[in-house]
């Protein structure tokens, strides 16, 4: 029997907590590596037992195993969506997921086992090893391939907004994607004939997927302005974000989408449209009403498993 090993870069203090988010998952075969030091038992003496790792710098190393012939593509999905939900509440470190492979050919072939065409409304969602069928429209056709950067998806919060996007573009309109990971939700958005892009990420990772993604899709990437940082609390993003947005789109869990509103209220035109997912659905009602608090209309909520998308017009 083979397996593949995934490994998240944590912290010593939230091991635990992302041990019980992968056991929620399912996971129980967990491995921990960290420089912790080894408390002995009394009278014991563990200095010829432990062997000496280094000075204890607080980081941790959260692995698990996933049989191999395993489709684990939305499993991992659903796994950053968790670790993204524990970093607003603790310290997680980097919080990434890395295969156990560093080498680039036996990742993209693990991933070709189980990633494969879909569609998602109107688009067609391809990976670089495979061919589009000649009846598919070529406009409609993203090619993405699973990578470090969260969205390529199939994931149902990507998923309902990718559906809903297209009915509120009629052409020329200026779109703000935040949390953009992959930035196939810019993708879309230009697809659909919006003028440009502003794209914000808190990982510098972002800037090398995004590049990629546009060039494997032939868009121009100077249309996508992309700011690596927090719109809720950087000033310069702020700054440099500006205001004026016909549709912004918000991505990404349901506290991060409550302490933007904030900001997004003030970037986003009087009767521009927002587009919220990521809400897990006993968060629903907290970002509706927090929605309504910011001067909101609630235009229409989704449902796609335990996942929410809202859709809302500022009045104001």
């Amino acid at each position: 029997m083979r397996w593949t090993k995934f490994t998240i870069d944590t912290t010593e203090d939230a091991e635990e907590l992302v041990s019980a988010l992968l056991y929620d998952h399912g996971i129980t075969n967990i491995e921990i590596e960290d420089r912790a030091p080894v408390t002995p038992l009394e009278g014991e003496d563990y200095e010829e037992l432990v062997p000496d790792q280094g000075a204890d710098d607080g980081r941790s190393r959260v692995s698990f195993y996933v049989e191999e012939g395993t489709d684990y593509g939305k499993l991992i999905e659903d796994i950053r969506f968790g670790l993204a939900d524990l970093g607003t509440r603790t310290d997680i470190g980097a919080g990434t997921i890395a295969i156990s492979s560093t080498d680039e050919k036996d990742w993209r072939d693990k991933w070709k086992e189980f990633f494969h065409t879909f569609t998602v409304g109107d688009y067609t969602i391809i990976p670089s090893w495979e061919a589009a069928d000649t009846d598919t429209d070529a406009t409609h056709i993203i090619r993405m391939d699973p990578g470090i950067t969260f969205g390529t998806g199939q994931h149902e919060s990507t998923k309902m907004i990718i559906e809903e996007l297209p009915g509120h573009i009629n052409g020329g309109e200026k779109v703000l994607d935040l949390g953009t990971g992959s930035g196939i939700l810019s993708m879309v958005a230009l697809r659909e004939g919006a003028s440009d892009i502003t794209a914000t990420d808190i990982d510098p990772a972002t800037k090398d997927a995004v590049k990629e993604n546009f060039e494997r899709n032939d868009l121009p990437i100077d249309k996508m302005h992309l700011v690596i940082g927090d719109l809720s609390s950087d000033s310069e993003v702020q700054e440099e974000v500006g205001t004026g947005y016909d549709i912004v789109c918000a991505n990404i869990l349901a506290d991060i989408i409550i302490g933007m509103l904030t900001q997004i209220a003030k970037v986003i035109k009087r009767d521009g449209v927002l587009l919220t997912s990521g809400i897990i659905d006993f968060k629903e009602n907290e970002v509706r009403q927090a929605l309504e608090s910011h001067g909101f209309t609630i235009l229409e909520i989704n449902h796609e498993g335990e996942w929410v998308s809202i859709v809302a017009k500022r009045n104001a």
